[in-house]
């Protein structure tokens, strides 16, 4: 992850968005200090995820609507280690 100081983001955003799509996430500094990370909209997308409930994702599963579906718990005992 490349490093910019604060002033350096500001006079060269162009430079840093084609950064953060090309290359990944591009970290801006305060005095130093980590204070933000610049991300790619297809990085961004990725960790925020679908914006889909989990109902909605439940129904898309091929055993949605299914009467009869039968779930077994194994029964066998653990194996045992040596520890």
């Amino acid at each position: 992850m490349r490093h910019w100081q604060i002033q350096e983001a500001k006079a060269r955003l162009s430079e840093l968005i084609k950064d953060a799509e090309h290359e990944g996430p591009q970290e801006i500094t305060l005095h130093g200090r980590p204070v933000a990370v610049v991300l790619s909209r297809e990085d961004y997308e990725r960790l925020t995820g679908t914006g889909e409930s989990l109902a909605t994702f439940m129904r898309r599963s091929p055993l949605h609507g299914l009467e009869e579906l039968e779930l077994e718990r194994d029964r066998s005992p653990t194996r045992e280690i040596e520890l």
